[in-house]
């Protein structure tokens, strides 16, 4: 819950601490020190403004935490406290009461805890009443004294209209800037909690592929006599030693991966190097997928360059795999949509992957790559470590809905140009 005026109580409770002091300040003054500071008294009115200011407040100290979660509510909460306090001024001495700057008070409430159109619309309706008192009181003079004390009481009007303009401008600045600091403290801590739910994904999988190592050597030397024996069973061999060299080429890129990610290794990588990449390895771990690439200029994608790391395409390749399940699943055929997107005239360009299944629901989209999610077909694991992955080199995953059926990832790369790579591979 929110907490303001720097103390430690919550905010509800303190704008009700406030607004009963409010009142006991009024009954105060009214009572025992009308004198003192030289207050005009109609009681019989003032008693019937403090009957109502009471009962408002108690009927508001009750629902006081619904109506502070409420914008509008409390918004017309101290709106009606300021036509109160408005009251009470009129009835004892008007413009002449000194206390007419507690009028101030619901407007710095307002700039402190609602937008910035809340407090700016108190600070009309409190200068109108004030300005009428003005007027009024101006009038007396007038009729009785001349203009003697007309631009003393001009001067007063003018210093309450400064005083909250202030106010209002100030607060609503600072006000907005606090909640932007707090929005950024928020996006950073939901970042840092993805972070550490990645990190345990990752010693996971780092854990299972060590576990792994083993038992594949192990199969690999069992193979390798089972050829030598049962001459009968090659093609089934053959099935076992292709599936044996994916695990094989999968743990060999997981451990490169680590290393790079480890040492945080950035190399940088021609997109038609990428391309090239991104071919063979769907030729290689997904010969059953039908990928259609959009002709791209091989000498165009030859003079843009990208920053990776070995964690680049295992987050594309997800990506990859993904869609072609999805269009497996509705269409009966593993087919993908690949194109490169060079921007003309900017310094980015887009790898578009795009699936022909049923799409992803609405609700789900902003989710998607952030968050594990409760799904029939997963969790969106494969996904989530992808984004996490471009978030690192920082590239921009942007998944929408295709117009024409199914999904469209967009991988949004910021480009090098080719002089900033020397001779070496390495970056200038």
């Amino acid at each position: 819950m929110v907490k303001i005026l720097g103390t430690s109580l919550q905010a509800p409770n303190q704008v009700a601490l406030l607004r009963i002091l409010g009142l006991m300040l009024q009954i105060g003054l009214t009572l025992f020190a009308a004198d003192t500071f030289g207050l005009s008294l109609q009681m019989q009115p003032l008693m019937w403004v403090f009957v109502l200011e009471s009962l408002f407040l108690a009927l508001t100290l009750v629902w006081r935490h619904s109506l502070f979660a409420n914008e509008s509510g409390l918004f017309v909460a101290l709106t009606i406290d300021s036509l109160l306090w408005i009251s009470w001024l009129y009835f004892s001495g008007g413009a002449t009461n000194a206390f007419i700057s507690l009028l101030l008070v619901p407007i710095a409430l307002s700039a402190l805890t609602l937008p910035a159109w809340a407090p700016w619309l108190l600070t009309v309706i409190s200068t109108s009443a004030y300005t009428g008192m003005i007027v009024q009181v101006v009038q007396a003079h007038i009729h009785h004294q001349g203009m003697e004390m007309s631009s003393h009481y001009f001067g007063m009007w003018f210093n309450f209209v400064i005083s909250s303009l202030v106010l209002t401008t100030s607060v609503s600045l600072i006000n907005k800037k606090i909640r932007k600091r707090d929005t950024q403290i928020a996006f950073m801590r939901e970042g840092q909690l993805r972070q550490e739910q990645l990190l345990a994904l990752g010693t996971v999988s780092a854990q299972m592929a060590h576990q792994l190592a083993t038992p594949l050597s192990t199969l690999r030397l069992l193979l390798d006599e089972l050829k030598e024996e049962q001459n009968q069973a090659v093609i089934t061999l053959d099935e076992m030693d292709v599936a044996l060299g994916r695990c094989e080429h999968t743990l060999t890129e997981l451990r490169l991966a680590t290393e790079s990610i480890r040492d945080r290794r950035q190399h940088p990588i021609r997109l038609n190097e990428l391309v090239d990449g991104l071919k063979l390895k769907t030729q290689l771990l997904m010969p059953q997928a039908e990928l259609h690439w959009q002709q791209v200029h091989h000498e165009l994608l030859k003079q843009h360059v990208v920053m990776a790391d070995m964690s680049l395409m295992p987050a594309i390749m997800a990506l990859i795999e993904n869609a072609a399940r999805a269009s497996s699943e509705s269409i009966g055929t593993a087919k993908v949509d690949l194109n490169f997107e060079i921007v003309a005239n900017e310094s980015h360009c887009y790898l578009q992957v795009r699936d022909y299944g049923v799409g992803i629901a609405p609700e789900l989209l902003p989710q998607l790559g952030s968050l594990l999610i409760e799904n029939p077909k997963g969790l969106g694991m494969a996904l989530l470590l992808s984004h996490s992955s471009f978030e690192r080199l920082g590239v921009e995953l942007i998944l929408a809905n295709h117009p024409q059926g199914g999904t469209l990832a967009q991988i949004r790369f910021s480009l090098l140009s080719t002089e900033a790579i020397n001779h070496d591979g390495e970056t200038a």
